[in-house]
Parts: structure tokens; sequence; C-alpha cells
């Protein structure tokens, strides 16, 4: 497994805070990025995890590097649909000197 995948946060039906603490315990572990993903609905949860780990528990550490927006297409009982994406990518923002 890549060290991308292993920093991806895939947000789906837990509460917001607890992806939250697993992006603060990636960046505690010392790790130099992170990617949340998410997808349909779930879209807006992710944003509020990165405004709030950024804003609220990591504001001098963490900055928001990339949004990547996009789609996939997923085979259901009803045929094909369309479901949108999103990748944002947190990362430690750089020492001044």
């Amino acid at each position: 497994m890549s060290k991308k995948q292993e920093n991806a946060v895939y947000i789906g039906r837990k509460r917001t805070m607890n992806y939250c603490l697993v992006v603060v315990t990636i960046f505690n572990k010392g790790e130099e990025g992170c990617v949340i993903r998410a997808r349909g609905r779930s879209i807006s949860k992710a944003v509020d995890v990165a405004e709030i780990t950024k804003r609220r528990f990591l504001p001098d550490i963490v900055e928001i590097a990339d949004v990547a927006i996009g789609s996939e297409e997923i085979e259901s009982d009803d045929g094909v649909k369309t479901v949108s994406t999103i990748d944002i990518v947190l990362k430690r923002k750089e020492a001044k000197k």
C-alpha cells in the first residue's frame, strides 16, 4: 500500500469529530500530509472535517494544499449512477525562517 493510501481518511456515516480526531492523530504521528476523501452526500462532511481540523485543532500546523473534485460511475440495481467525489489534501505548513 502506498504512503498516500495509508494517510487517506474516507468519510462515511460516523460523526464529524471522529474523522477530525483521525486526521489530528495522523499529523501527531509526524506525517507530512493527509487526504480526506468523500463522495456523494458525505462531501459536505469532508469539508467540515478539513475546516474544523485546520481552524480549531491544528491552526499553526496544517494547511489545505489541494482540492480535487470529480465523479465516479457506480453500478447499482437501477443501472449506472454518477456520484460526485472530493479529495481534500492537507499538508504540514512550511516552517517560517
